[in-house]
């Protein structure tokens, strides 16, 4: 991985005014990938959308990191749901007839 793709832990938390325990914490849980460069932390640019969500919810809507481990796995799933969806749709519009 390039390394300008990667951004320092310590200038998103400065950016952010977080903890940086807050993103240890998702990390823990699996949320978000740490990197690990002489002895420096860093997160992938492509993590950094989800990282903003799950900073809005924790420092705005006051959800802990359980909470946001709950509504990312069901963001997922609804994700996951809707491309099914436009999947049967299309294959459906095959069988319309045309007006």
């Amino acid at each position: 991985m390039p390394r300008e793709d990667l951004i320092a832990l310590e200038e998103i938390c400065t950016h952010h005014n977080i903890a940086t325990s807050f993103i240890h914490s998702l990390h823990r849980t699996g949320l978000i990938e740490l990197i690990t460069i002489n002895d420096a932390l860093f997160i992938d640019h492509k993590q950094l959308p989800y990282l903003e969500k799950y900073i809005d919810f924790h420092y705005k809507l006051d959800i802990n990191v359980e909470g946001i481990e709950s509504i990312s796995h069901l963001l997922h799933n609804i994700y996951t749901l809707q491309q099914e969806v436009n999947k049967i749709k299309n294959r459906l519009q095959f069988y319309e007839p045309e007006t």
